[in-house]
């Protein structure tokens, strides 16, 4: 019924940068809160960036001044610009929706999740 696809991880140095996107698509009606949560081998997932459907944004310490979340809402797609990128943001990385369907059934659903790794 609804499905988001995650697209743009890799591989880059350390000072790279890397722009993933989650593209949300099916029995949509609307869209609310959008964010990125990642998850490291052995280490619990955290979330790193959210946007609400407001347009208000939040980020984790960790990422503040080097990543930036944005949204399209005519392609119901969500971003995430890495800049800076260091060897601790390397995990897998998940974007989440929270959504109205079109039987009007609020739902939270995952991406698949893409992998960044960040070599030193």
């Amino acid at each position: 019924q609804v499905q988001l696809v995650e697209s743009g991880g890799g591989l880059v140095q350390a000072g790279g940068s890397l722009r993933l996107s989650c593209a949300a698509s099916g029995t949509i009606f609307r869209i609310n809160a959008m964010d990125w949560h990642r998850q490291a081998p052995g280490k619990q997932r955290e979330l790193v960036a959210g946007i609400s459907g407001g347009g208000s944004t939040n980020y984790a310490d960790s990422v503040k001044g080097r990543f930036t979340i944005s949204r399209d809402n005519t392609s119901n797609t969500v971003s995430l610009q890495m800049n800076s990128l260091k060897p601790e943001d390397t995990a897998v990385y998940y974007c989440n929706a929270d959504l109205l369907t079109t039987t009007f059934r609020r739902r939270s659903y995952w991406g698949q999740g893409t992998q960044v790794t960040v070599s030193s």
